[in-house]
């Protein structure tokens, strides 16, 4: 297991913000948990072959977690486009305490090397993660995430029956107080992360 910063809890920090505030509405984009999901340790793997668990190996301060597949012809290619362009607008520092990591829904399609090459086209640093379609379904239910087992038609098409579309964020103690909803544009990623970041300071 990589060690990590003992860092104050993200859902504290966001209590502090909202009761800040007062009135005033708040520019926070994502929602917050009062109750926290917790990250399971479940080892999935990389596109480098690698075991990887969202508690064990999420060594940076804040890791990005989307559930979707390379073959989403709409929703996934909205949501990573958005990340994709929240790291740009990231300052050197925020952006290398950040990770962002796609777990495919679709491990029959989504090989290793797949998934490399679709992640390539939004980020080069983004991690890809799959595995058996029950290890995966079991990684999405402490987060809430929705998987469904995927069936082949017999079209030749694949009918994945629908998949959450949230990103969740994951702190330094594996923890997920906060998530995003599929309309959050890169601008509010970016404005939040950055949020969550110098509040954790």
């Amino acid at each position: 297991m990589r060690s990590k910063l003992v860092l104050l809890p993200l859902v504290l920090l966001l209590l502090v913000l909202t009761a800040c505030g007062g009135d005033e509405p708040s520019e926070f984009s994502g929602s917050t948990l009062e109750n926290p999901y917790q990250v399971p340790d479940i080892a999935l793997t990389d596109t480098d072959g690698a075991p990887y668990s969202l508690a064990a190996d999420t060594d940076k301060r804040l890791t990005l977690v989307f559930f979707g597949y390379s073959h989403c012809p709409d929703i996934c290619q909205q949501v990573m486009g958005a990340l994709a362009g929240a790291m740009n607008r990231l300052d050197d520092t925020d952006r290398e305490q950040v990770d962002v990591v796609f777990v495919t829904t679709d491990p029959t399609r989504d090989t290793p090397k797949a998934l490399h090459q679709y992640l390539e086209r939004y980020d080069p640093a983004f991690l890809g993660l799959t595995g058996d379609i029950d290890t995966i379904i079991e990684v999405g239910k402490p987060l809430a995430v929705y998987v469904n087992d995927g069936k082949l038609l017999p079209t030749g098409g694949y009918d994945l029956g629908g998949h959450s579309t949230q990103v969740t964020a994951v702190d330094s103690a594996d923890e997920a107080p906060v998530y995003w909803d599929q309309e959050t544009t890169q601008a509010e990623y970016a404005a939040d992360i950055h949020t969550l970041l110098a509040k954790e300071n």
